[in-house]
């Protein structure tokens, strides 16, 4: 993969791709459409209840947003995230991501409202709209995290590997204070544990023809600060071979190794490159935001001394 090209403006809300452009339409043009015609919402948003037969609302829930402060926080979030992950993996794999972790996360918040109802009986669960972009913000968050996790964010100071960790807590947080969780919660945890999966196992190198990324950067105990990785490893593990099947010590059955080699790409030096990329492309972002606005005091001093 080469280095991408970041074209488009140099200011902080220019340069936003065409496609990221095109999926905010649609996440404002769902908020009109449920604001002006209500019972819209009932066939688009995921209800559990009306998920069978409606099955269509597993896909379309993520593109409706509710209210207009979600909407808002939403469509920025994708435009910034967005025109950083975009050129790095193509429009034809940003789009895929967005599609394929969307579609799981609504089925994985289905059957955790049916299974809430069983064990509560409480209807609730069966008939709240869920609706939101709120479970694939969170997955660029750990495509970022992939790219340039020792990336500093210098408002506060903090690496950009720990933003998905920092994400759901803030929602579990939240959970404690709104009274209706199960429309924000499951699917911001949902949408973070999807997203790694797809990057780890399914996310396919146009380089390498190969699958995932297994390198020891990018697996899951590392969202987790380090005191606490004995414990995660583990369960870790288990999920591995419930939800992948296959083992961390069969490598062959990962597809990662041939005859005891390492497959071109499939070594942590391939996913380093990737984050090189990732973290030259940012700085080429930051240097391009840097100079445009030099420019633009050295031009506002030339018109006030010739006035």
């Amino acid at each position: 993969m080469s280095t991408p090209s970041l074209s488009g403006g140099t200011g902080p809300f220019c340069g936003f791709t065409r496609l990221c452009k095109g999926l905010a339409v649609v996440l404002v043009g769902g908020h009109i459409l449920v604001q002006i015609f209500p019972p819209a919402l009932a066939y688009l948003a995921l209800i559990p209840a009306r998920t069978i037969p409606f099955a269509w609302n597993l896909i379309t829930a993520g593109y409706i947003e509710q209210s207009v402060y979600a909407v808002v926080g939403h469509t920025i979030g994708l435009l910034v995230l967005g025109k950083l992950l975009e050129p790095i993996w193509g429009s034809k794999e940003f789009l895929k991501f967005i599609f394929v972790v969307n579609f799981l996360t609504s089925v994985c918040v289905f059957i955790t409202a049916i299974a809430l109802y069983y064990i509560t009986r409480q209807e609730d669960y069966l008939y709240i709209p869920i609706s939101g972009f709120h479970g694939i913000l969170p997955g660029f968050l750990v495509g970022i995290k992939q790219i340039i996790p020792d990336q500093e964010l210098p408002a506060i100071k903090m690496k950009v590997k720990w933003l998905p960790l920092l994400t759901v807590i803030v929602a579990i947080a939240m959970s404690f204070l709104l009274s209706e969780p199960l429309q924000f919660l499951p699917t911001t945890v949902f949408g973070t544990y999807i997203s790694w999966i797809y990057l780890r196992y399914w996310q396919r190198k146009t380089e390498t023809k190969l699958k995932g990324d297994p390198s020891d950067d990018f697996a899951f105990s590392t969202f987790f600060p380090e005191f606490l990785r004995p414990v995660i490893d583990p369960i870790a593990n288990v999920f591995h071979r419930m939800l992948c099947g296959r083992s961390e010590g069969s490598t062959d059955a990962q597809g990662y190794t041939l005859g005891g080699a390492p497959l071109p790409g499939s070594d942590p030096i391939e996913a380093s490159r990737r984050r090189e990329r990732g973290a030259r492309a940012l700085e080429e972002r930051l240097a391009e935001r840097l100079a445009a606005a030099r420019s633009a005091e050295e031009s506002q001093r030339d018109a006030t001394e010739n006035v």
